[in-house]
């Protein structure tokens, strides 16, 4: 099974819409963030069994496979409840039908599944319920700070974090062997390590990077780079910062002397290259064990992890690459109910189930856990890779924030930044300030006070 969290960069007509919304919403609503002051924790546990021990049913929209069988135990401990789980597209495609159904006003489910990166586009026109109102606000602390801080912002809680993408090096350890290329603990190392891999092998590349808006934004982020600041609906935009420098800097170098695979992420091309020695790294999240060991099956045993290299040594710092939250709906006539779901699927039984399918835990619990940790993975030499990964979700820098409207920004940068990568016909310096100016002028049109 191939758990894909690659994220689809697709233009959508109703993203305009669908803004315009979010901020009628913000200027004629309430301007206290979100539901008011959260209830006690009794009376939120109280409220929520009551809805168990009635019933009813509930429509929960997500891809995540895992959430199957997350459902058949959830109606099975509690028989009154019955769950609709729909797959109505993956990322952009369910957004699309979400956005539509919320201009529509019908047709809306009870629980979304919605990316990090996401959240903040439906929260602000309050189309998500503020979890604090059902005891949520009691969960700080459950969840590693990457995953709370996507969902606790702008004075509610507004999702559950259902995984995490702490990033860590995936590598060829036998390809590195074979070219006596000593595992990069900087991202100066790693160039290094780049260019002898390719004199070495002219079909083998360090890794395949094609242009990416999570993940040009995820090493920014692993950089201390805060492009984004948002206050409500007031929006700066700066990709001069010093991180973001840091990023294009480094990776510009890469582009420059072709020391990056041609081949485009996700494809069987590409999992090819990982299986036979001419892609031999990966810098994702701590998602990817489970499409290695599906997608290149012949790279069993070759493969190892080491934490994400850094840009000065001796740093241990990271940042989240994918991962997505469960989130109730505001417009739902069954919000305990939903709750209820949310709380099993992320914080209770539900965990365990999904562990059990090849999910990555966002709650600090599990990834403490000595059976969690102690783990030997064959893919992977017997190598503890949990170990790895669940100090990665430490190291996540903080304070980053996304766009209020990042789904947006996201379809547009393949039209900007994506050019350095694809044809060289913009430097990725230049087109990370026409990435700004594109989505600086976006927001302001949708209402938003952008500034850069």
């Amino acid at each position: 099974m191939k758990i894909r969290h690659r994220r689809t960069l697709v233009r959508s007509a109703a993203l305009a819409g669908a803004l315009s919304l979010a901020l009628a919403a913000c200027s004629s609503g309430s301007d206290d963030g979100g539901g008011g002051s959260a209830v006690s924790s009794a009376d939120a546990a109280s409220d929520i069994q009551a809805a168990l021990d009635k019933g009813g049913e509930i429509t929960v929209w997500a891809w995540e496979p895992t959430l199957t069988d997350v459902v058949t135990d959830f109606e099975k401990k509690y028989p009154k409840v019955k769950v609709d789980l729909a797959n109505v597209g993956t990322g952009q495609d369910q957004y699309t039908a979400l956005q539509n159904a919320l201009a529509a006003g019908d047709g809306i489910p009870d629980v979304a599944q919605i990316e990090y990166f996401a959240q903040s586009q439906f929260a602000i026109g309050k189309s998500l319920a503020d979890l604090k109102q059902m005891g949520a606000g009691d969960l700080d602390g459950t969840f590693s700070p990457g995953p709370w801080n996507a969902v606790d912002q702008g004075g509610i809680v507004s999702g559950l974090p259902m995984d995490s993408g702490p990033m860590a090096m995936f590598y060829n350890a036998d390809l590195f062997a074979k070219y006596d290329i000593d595992v990069p603990k900087t991202w100066d190392q790693y160039y290094e390590a780049a260019k002898k891999l390719h004199a070495a092998d002219p079909k083998a590349y360090i890794t395949s990077d094609n242009g990416d808006a999570g993940t040009s934004t995820s090493f920014i982020w692993q950089a201390g780079g805060h492009p984004y600041s948002v206050d409500g609906t007031d929006v700066k935009i700066d990709f001069s910062d010093e991180g973001s420098t840091k990023y294009a800097t480094q990776w510009q170098k890469m582009i420059d002397e072709k020391l990056l695979s041609p081949v485009n992420g996700w494809t069987d091309e590409w999992f090819q290259g990982m299986s036979n020695g001419t892609i031999a790294t990966l810098v994702t999240g701590a998602w990817m064990p489970a499409n290695l060991e599906s997608g290149a099956p012949d790279g069993k045993g070759k493969w190892r992890v080491a934490p994400m290299p850094q840009y000065s040594e001796g740093e241990s710092v990271t940042a989240e690459s994918g991962g997505s939250a469960l989130s109730v709906m505001e417009a739902s006539k069954n919000k305990e109910l939903a709750y209820a779901f949310l709380k099993y699927a992320t914080v209770d039984e539900g965990v365990q189930t999904r562990l059990d399918g090849g999910a990555f835990p966002a709650t600090t619990k599990d990834l403490d856990s000595k059976e969690f940790l102690d783990k030997e993975f064959p893919y992977f030499g017997g190598q503890k890779i949990n170990e790895v990964l669940s100090q990665a979700a430490k190291d996540v820098a903080p304070d980053w924030q996304y766009l209020p409207y990042q789904v947006y920004a996201n379809s547009i940068y393949k039209d900007t930044v994506g050019k350095a990568y694809i044809d060289g016909s913009t430097s990725l310096a230049d087109g990370l300030k026409a990435w700004q100016d594109a989505s600086a002028k976006y927001g302001n049109e949708q209402g938003f006070s952008v500034n850069k």
